[in-house]
Parts: C-alpha cells; sequence; structure tokens
C-alpha cells in the first residue's frame, strides 16, 4: 500500500477554560437590598499571542437595588472588559506559526453567581463564564492510496435473448401494408 501526504485545515488545537471572577461596583445611593443581576452584550474575539491564545472581550453587568429603607429601586450598570490567555494544547505536526484562524466559543454564558453589599455600603458580585477556543490550521495528513485503477464493472442491458424473441414474435409483418391500403382508399 502506498501513502501520500495531504495539506489541509483542521482543528489543531483546542481547549476550555472555566472563569470566576469577583467585582465592585459603588452606587450613588446606599443600597438597602439587592434585587437582582443580569449581564448582558457579551462581545469577545481571539487572537494568537506568542505561543498562547488571548481572547479580549466585555459584557455589561445591570444590578438592581432598593434603597431608602427599600422605598426606591434603580438599576446600576458597570461594563466589564477582560483579556484572559490560554495554553491551548496544539496536536502533533501543527505549526502555529503558520496562517491560522482563532475561533471562540463561549460555552457558559457570563452569568453572575452571587451578589452582597458590603459594610461600605458598595455591591461585590461574581460572574462566571465559560469560554472553548480552537486553533485552526494546516496540517499534514498521511493517506492510504492504491496505485492501481480500480477495474470497470460490466453493465449488462436488461434486454435478453427472450425479451428479443418475444418482440420479434409480437411484430406484425404485415401492419405498414395494411395500413398503407386503408389510406388510399380514404
Amino acid at each position: 500500500m502506498a501513502y501520500k501526504e495531504i495539506v489541509t485545515k483542521a482543528v489543531i488545537g483546542k481547549g476550555k477554560k472555566y472563569f470566576k471572577n469577583n467585582y465592585t461596583i459603588t452606587t450613588e445611593n446606599e443600597p438597602t437590598t439587592v434585587l437582582g443581576c443580569w449581564v448582558i452584550n457579551h462581545k469577545f474575539k481571539g487572537y494568537k499571542s506568542g505561543d498562547k491564545i488571548g481572547v479580549d472581550g466585555s459584557y455589561d453587568v445591570n444590578i438592581w437595588y432598593s434603597y431608602d429603607g427599600d422605598s426606591k429601586t434603580t438599576v446600576v450598570s458597570k461594563k466589564v472588559d477582560y483579556n484572559d490567555l490560554f495554553n491551548v494544547k496544539v496536536k502533533e505536526n501543527a505549526d502555529l506559526t503558520g496562517d491560522t484562524d482563532i475561533i471562540v466559543r463561549t460555552l457558559k454564558q457570563p452569568n453572575c453567581i452571587k451578589v452582597n453589599i458590603d459594610e461600605n455600603g458598595n455591591i461585590n458580585f461574581d460572574i462566571e463564564k465559560e469560554l472553548g477556543v480552537e486553533i485552526v490550521g494546516e496540517t499534514k495528513m498521511k493517506i492510504a492510496i492504491e496505485e492501481d485503477e480500480e477495474p470497470w464493472d460490466e453493465i449488462e442491458d436488461d434486454v435478453d435473448e427472450t425479451v428479443l424473441n418475444e418482440i420479434d414474435e409480437s411484430v406484425n409483418p404485415e401492419y405498414m401494408s395494411n395500413n398503407t391500403e386503408s389510406s388510399e382508399e380514404n
């Protein structure tokens, strides 16, 4: 069996990472109770950074809270920027120096998992997220080839000797002469 090498684009590295970060936000009014926290507008982009993969991203955190003895409510927003680095293991025979594409996926959207008010009246909150990174680049593959061309299959018609005999027996040799005579009479 002979082999040939082909060069193709494939996933040459893949990994995921879980993040949990704590943030603090100061409000105009001293909060009494936190009523809700949600994360929106998550955006990100991956890039190569030496032998690592970087992800720049951001999201907006909105915290709904009450103040003035739980008699009024408002929402405070904070834009969170992040820069995360990944050590993605690259498969054998893969070349990171060439033209590669970085694909980043959110495996778990940023989500507020804990929020509380500290003794100074600031709101502390924890955000968790999970990102997946794929590196797509050129790689070599060996494939087995056959040197000999496969033989051609013989294609046989569905008509055999029996069918040909039936056709011959059903032909009326007088058909044309009978139709010609009746046409001339009209």
